[in-house]
């Protein structure tokens, strides 16, 4: 006698897609590592915090890839009070205690200095985050910290990119890793390569304790809330089209732009041998057509 075949419940089905999804999370948050050697034997690396769903999953993800990696690091988070308004003070402290991480509360009232010279109406994210990196920063040192993980991911990459080209006019985008302006210290975005969807999901299935920003996060009119939105909405007419923009900051070609700081365009002669560079690689419309042999890997895909 056959078995009778039952098709999996709806809790089996959702533990396959969390399983899935936390493999996902993990192995993308390995790769950057890996790709851009942001941690290192020794290190202390410093996770910032804040109460939202990014670093809420940055830390939680790096918990567990120390746990298994072959390198032994150290971590600490480190959580600004802003002293915003109603911000329950209470909910980070008692989280960081049951995730068994050491951490550190820093308490700066810079929500006064922003309402005082922000004029109501204006965007307050630039003198905010000016605020908050100084100090950041000014901590890293005092713990001792030789990394600074910030929960940045790859929507948020690609919003960067794109607000520098409307309204900087900069082809410039947000690094995986980097030096701060100072030189003292190395700031690094273990989620580079991770989908703010999945994010959004690894915290809900987490119950992280989300603590709303009473600042930007209250800004419904920021040209970046705007950008988000372009992007989501391309994400969700034309598949593919934002891992191929992600995948293209990492794929540049300098002979193909304008900046004469970059690339020798004045001294530029023809030398008669063939440039695998040239001008071959576009079509009739001056786009680039690279056959599936050539294309390149996107590396964050699950």
């Amino acid at each position: 006698m056959s078995a009778v075949f039952e098709p999996p419940t709806l809790k089996e089905r959702l533990s396959v897609e969390l399983t899935k999804l936390s493999k996902r999370l993990h192995r993308q948050v390995g790769q950057a590592i890996v790709d851009f050697n942001m941690i290192e034997e020794g290190d202390k690396v410093m996770v910032c915090v804040s109460g939202g769903k990014d670093s809420y999953a940055l830390l939680d993800i790096l918990i567990g890839l120390r746990a298994r990696a072959p390198i032994d690091f150290e971590i600490v988070a480190v959580n600004l009070d802003q002293k915003q308004p109603g911000f329950p003070d209470h909910v980070l402290p008692k989280y960081l205690k049951q995730a068994g991480v050491p951490f550190h509360i820093e308490n700066q009232d810079t929500y006064s200095i922003v309402k005082r010279v922000i004029p109501e109406g204006k965007t307050m994210c630039s003198l905010c985050s000016r605020l908050r990196r100084g100090i950041l920063y000014r901590v890293a040192g005092e713990l001792g910290a030789t990394k600074i993980a910030l929960g940045h991911h790859r929507d948020d990459m690609l919003q960067t990119l794109f607000m520098n080209m409307f309204f900087g006019a900069k082809l410039k985008g947000m690094p995986a890793k980097l030096v701060s302006d100072d030189g003292k210290n190395i700031v690094i975005r273990p989620l580079a390569y991770v989908n703010e969807l999945d994010l959004e999901r690894w915290a809900a299935h987490r119950a992280f304790p989300i603590i709303p920003c009473t600042l930007c996060g209250s800004q419904d009119n920021l040209q970046r809330v705007q950008t988000k939105q372009m992007l989501r909405d391309w994400d969700r007419r034309f598949p593919g089209r934002i891992d191929n923009m992600f995948n293209a900051m990492g794929n540049v070609v300098p002979s193909h732009l304008m900046d004469r700081n970059l690339y020798p365009f004045a001294t530029l002669k023809a030398t008669g041998v063939a440039d695998s560079a040239g001008d071959h690689a576009f079509d009739d419309e001056g786009c680039d057509t690279p056959s599936p042999a050539t294309a390149i890997p996107i590396r964050a895909q699950p």
